[in-house]
């Protein structure tokens, strides 16, 4: 018997949450793997949260990561987006995009595998090159399998090359604030920041308007920067977990 789409429904429950680098949306890469240097944990929920859901999962250097658009989810969807690909100005189908604004708002994201721990009954997994919200619900982890899950010969339609890389500076004050910052925590924070803004986060629209600087928060920080003649320079790095 055929399922009615129109009452058809599931139920999932998230198996984890991500605690991220990233803090806003504004300023995450628009894929994964672009940023190396970013990291993340997912900290596992439930009936979830247990070693025994992990065994054998440590043998393996990259994962999925399939996860809820939370961020966006309450926004709705549309049928056609405007690729930022594309300028922002030609519409295709949200199935020709990986829009955060879909139907179902699940993404999947290929991640790296740093590590898999455990600290007073919290099981997580450490990762990395990761696009992920902090907040973000998780709701399944599968290994990847290079053999199966690489195609040599994909084509990628209307974005057939990773995107253009934009030289980024530093201010002396903006460079003394991250080497502090990066000696307080061990975050590789410099190399974070130019990962991000090398790839231009701002949204077509924005780069069509006339603004003097930006911000993009990064673990406890806001990161100031504006665009001049030679790339995007960062100008201050303002501490927010004072």
């Amino acid at each position: 018997m055929p399922v009615d789409a129109s009452t058809a429904a599931l139920t999932v429950q998230p198996v984890g949450f991500i605690r991220s680098c990233y803090r806003e949306k504004f300023g995450i890469p628009r894929q994964p793997g672009l940023a190396t240097s970013a990291r993340a944990r997912l900290e596992l929920s439930g009936a979830c949260n247990c070693l025994e859901a992990v065994n054998g999962l440590g043998d393996f250097s990259h994962i999925w990561v399939q996860f809820l658009f939370h961020g966006t989810q309450a926004e709705g969807w549309r049928p056609t987006v405007r690729p930022p690909r594309l300028g922002g100005d030609k519409r295709v189908g949200v199935f020709a995009t990986r829009s955060t604004h879909r139907p179902n708002p699940l993404g999947l994201s290929v991640v790296k595998l740093e590590g898999i721990h455990q600290d007073n009954g919290q099981v997580w997994l450490e990762l990395s090159g990761i696009d992920l919200l902090d907040g973000t619900p998780v709701v399944d982890i599968k290994p990847y399998l290079p053999w199966a899950d690489s195609v040599t010969e994909a084509t990628s339609g209307f974005a057939p090359e990773p995107p253009e890389n934009h030289p980024v500076l530093f201010t002396d004050e903006a460079l003394e604030q991250c080497r502090q910052y990066q000696q307080q925590t061990g975050h590789p924070f410099q190399q974070l920041i130019m990962e991000l803004l090398s790839q231009d986060p701002r949204p077509a629209y924005l780069k069509k308007r006339s603004r003097s600087d930006y911000g993009v928060r990064l673990w406890g920080c806001n990161i100031r920067w504006r665009v001049t003649e030679k790339g995007f320079e960062v100008f201050s790095i303002e501490r927010e977990d004072r």
